[in-house]
């Protein structure tokens, strides 16, 4: 308790201390290399120089104030351009109308250390007047600067603790936009976000799918190129490598070069300060690596740095974002002469002066640029340096509660706080037309330049507008590409190529390789029955039932149709042999009715031998009814023509082996059983038979007839119209009953296969019942397992045969003697023999 006590008693002490003690500066003061004063004052810190000439550090005297080298044009033009603004707001009577607004300009040199001192002279006076504590508040109201990302969060961290707003022209970096640890920070330019996507889209846009990326190993690249890839990833795009270095890392920027030659992108995101991109440019020169399109960002696309005698070689055609340029009015003039006479420090009269021609020595270098600007229309960041300026001025208008007439309460205490919470709130139109306000993460709309890197017929290199990106118009109108202007790399005019693997046409689908990003992919034929009908599809589409893959796969066409039709080569065998053998009954008819009165044909019972030739004929004939396109009617025609002339046949043999059986016990002692079966019971008989199958055949019809079918199951690619059964009871009544009638009169005529040599015929019917029962039976194994058209064939098959069967069998043996043996057809040789 004591030892806490001791603690807070020492602290206080401290405390008390420190606040009587004055102020003093322990080194030579930092004086801005430009300075106005005036009621307000913002404070600048800029790169006017890019070269930092180092004391030695043996800690043996004092430090000696850092020298600068190497005038850096740009940065100097952003100073010319901000005392520009400050004049212009000066001269302004309704913008602070009586307020004077000063500056305090100081050079980074592009240097963290010289940064720094400049931080920490902008938050303190140079000097400090007698009796003065530290305790006091900055006299700057803001600061704007830095123009790189890095510089820019180092600085808003040193100044974050004291609130005071930092505004930067060209700062980037997606990682200031995050308020909680950059909430005094705004940006007059947008953040890297926007071109990160933009970068995305651009690639998207030409169908580069495959690319290498190379970035600034700083919080700008590092930032800027995370945003790149992970968009990429969301487009579609492929990185092969993805390499970065600083511009000290000479071995590294090697390794980064061997990397991009071994590579087989084509296209490049360079994603560098103008530091990096100048060493990288050096090493692909010194490599000789041409012919790769680059595409860049704002920070080296159009920097004058980059063009060099042997920059085109690498860089020609090469692709990038860059701020809009817009011409601000009256500042070419400026800088010729304005500015020389009123803002800089040394004039040619003062130089001559002893006393000041040692202060007068740290412009010289400055004054070889006192007739010159034609760089001043190329200067795309002037205007962001205008914006954040005139943005300060608006601030400030609005918390010293100005009035056009009555002027500004200039007695009023400024807290960088409330400067910063202004800032938020400014909304103003700059006299080029550009509408000016911060949004939620401190940074303004995003608004970019296409530029191409062409070569005019002068040789001299040129930045050539093909187009834009608005962030503040609608999605389907922000980029905007005008491709028939752009140059690519090598000076070619014809877009190049970057993929991993080749497109795959329609008819096939992509296949990833294993082990390799998405991009890099093999083409995979559709199967079959499924179809791609565009480029690169992941996966192929099943055709609807009805329809099949045509030979590309590219197009789904109706399945080809397959019934038995009569072009076929198959169909017209069958109707040959179906004509063949209506034709052989209708001679055998014709014969035996030619020899109707001869004692073999009277022998064989003549009017039943007619009818049985008839349904035979009808037989042959039905057959005709399997052939052709399925319809409705065709289908109920073919099944019950084929049962009931068929039952019309098989009842005629049936009656014909009756009536030998009754003619054999008529000759037996006593027997008068032929006048029960005469030739009026005989047709009574084969009528009844016939009856029967056409009442089973009107029932199937009425219940549930025969139909067309579209079969899908044998084939995939193609579809077999085919008659669909219907009932399947229906037609194995049919066939049930041709079969029991079939079976009935083989029995019959097996018995009566031995009586005498007279009666002989029952041999000939017991033969041809056997030949059909035989074709049947091995009708249905045949039936079942024959696909498509071969089911009708077999059908017609089995009935040609089985007719055949039954026209040979039986009438063969009559027409050989009644042809060849006409001496054996006598009723003598009949009743003896046959």
């Amino acid at each position: 308790m004591l030892l806490l006590l001791y603690t807070l008693l020492l602290f206080y002490h401290l405390n008390v201390t420190a606040e009587k003690h004055f102020c003093r500066i322990m080194g030579d003061p930092k004086y801005p290399l430009f300075s106005k004063d005036g009621d307000i004052t913002i404070g600048s810190i800029l790169a006017i120089h890019s070269k930092l000439a180092l004391s030695s550090f043996e800690f043996k005297q004092k430090p000696q104030l850092l020298s600068c080298s190497s005038v850096n044009l740009q940065d100097f033009r952003m100073v010319q351009t901000m005392i520009f603004a400050i004049n212009e707001i000066n001269k302004n009577d309704i913008l602070l109308p009586n307020v004077s607004v000063g500056y305090k300009i100081y050079d980074s040199c592009g240097s963290r250390l010289a940064s720094m001192g400049a931080t920490m002279a902008l938050m303190n006076e140079p000097e400090f007047a007698a009796g003065e504590t530290c305790n006091a508040q900055s006299s700057i109201h803001a600061i704007i600067g830095e123009p790189q990302s890095s510089a820019t969060v180092i600085l808003s961290r040193t100044t974050g603790s004291f609130k005071i707003p930092v505004i930067s022209h060209s700062a980037t970096c997606e990682c200031l936009s995050n308020r909680k640890y950059y909430p005094s920070v705004f940006r007059t330019i947008a953040s890297d976000y926007h071109q990160s996507r933009a970068l995305a889209y651009i690639v998207k846009y030409f169908g580069w799918s495959w690319v290498g990326a190379v970035n600034s190993d700083n919080d700008y690249g590092n930032y800027g190129m995370a945003i790149f890839l992970n968009i990429a990833q969301e487009e579609g795009i492929c990185v092969e490598y993805s390499v970065k270095f600083q511009r000290t890392e000479t071995e590294k920027l090697k390794i980064v070069v061997d990397t991009m030659k071994k590579g087989t992108a084509k296209v490049i995101v360079a994603f560098l300060t103008s530091f990096e991109m100048n060493n990288l440019l050096d090493q692909l020169s010194i490599q000789n690596i041409t012919g790769l399109q680059v595409i860049g960002v704002e920070a080296w696309i159009t920097a004058s740095s980059m063009i060099t005698p042997n920059s085109f070689l690498v860089l020609g055609g090469s692709l990038g974002f860059a701020v809009k340029k817009i011409n601000i009015r009256g500042f070419a003039d400026y800088v010729l002469k304005a500015f020389w006479e009123t803002a800089f420090p040394c004039s040619e009269i003062e130089r001559n002066s002893s006393q000041t021609e040692l202060s007068c020595s740290r412009y010289q270098d400055l004054l070889v640029l006192k007739n010159y600007n034609e760089d001043v229309p190329e200067q795309r960041y002037a205007s962001n340096i205008y914006k954040a300026v005139y943005a300060v001025a608006h601030s400030l208008h609005s918390l010293l509660k100005c009035k056009e007439h009555e002027g500004c309460k200039k007695n009023l205490t400024i807290q960088p706080q409330q400067v910063v919470e202004a800032l938020k709130n400014v909304n103003f139109t700059v006299k080029m037309g550009d509408h000016v306000w911060f949004d939620n993460t401190g940074a303004t709309v995003a608004q970019y330049e296409v530029v191409n890197w062409q070569q005019d017929s002068d040789g001299s290199i040129q930045f050539k507008p093909v187009g834009y990106y608005d962030a503040s118009l609608p999605p389907d109108q922000r980029f905007v590409l005008n491709t028939e202007n752009i140059i690519w790399a090598g000076g070619q005019l014809e877009k190049p190529r970057s993929v991993c693997s080749e497109s795959c046409p329609p008819g096939t689908r992509k296949a990833t390789q294993k082990g390799r990003p998405v991009c890099c992919y093999d083409c995979i034929p559709c199967a079959e029955g499924e179809i791609s009908n565009e480029t690169d599809s992941n996966n192929c589409k099943q055709c609807p039932g009805e329809y099949w893959s045509n030979a590309e796969k590219n197009k789904c066409v109706l399945k080809a149709v397959e019934f038995l039709s009569f072009t076929e080569i198959m169909s017209i065998v069958l109707v040959f042999f179906s004509l063949f053998g209506v034709g052989l009954t209708v001679l055998v008819a014709v014969l035996f009715y030619s020899k109707k009165d001869t004692p073999i044909v009277k022998a064989n019972n003549s009017e039943l031998s007619f009818l049985l030739l008839f349904s035979l004929t009808l037989c042959f004939l039905c057959s005709l009814t399997f052939i052709g396109r399925p319809t409705e009617w065709s289908c109920m025609l073919r099944h019950t023509a084929f049962g009931i002339t068929f039952v019309l046949c098989i009842s005629c043999v049936l009656g014909k082996t009756i009536v030998v059986l009754m003619a054999f016990k008529a000759t037996l002692p006593g027997s008068n059983v032929m006048k029960w079966f005469g030739p009026a019971q005989q047709r009574l008989s084969v009528l009844a038979f016939t009856l029967i199958q056409v009442l089973i055949c009107v029932l199937w019809l009425t219940i549930s007839p025969p139909f067309p079918y579209k079969n899908m199951k044998y084939y995939n690619e193609k579809i077999i119209l085919e008659c669909s059964l219907g009932s399947t009871i229906g037609f194995s009544a049919v066939l049930g009953y041709i079969g029991l009638l079939a079976v009935l009169c083989f029995i019959l005529a097996f018995l009566a296969r031995t009586l005498p040599d007279n009666f002989n015929e029952a041999k000939f019917i017991t033969f041809s019942m056997l030949i059909f029962c035989a074709v049947w039976i091995t009708f249905i194994p045949a039936y079942v397992s024959s696909p498509g058209k071969f089911t009708v064939a077999v059908e017609i098959f089995a009935i040609l045969a089985s007719s055949f069967g039954l026209l040979l069998c039986i009438f063969a043996p009559k027409f050989y003697i009644i042809l060849l043996k006409p001496e054996q057809n006598t009723k003598q040789h009949v009743m003896g023999k046959f």
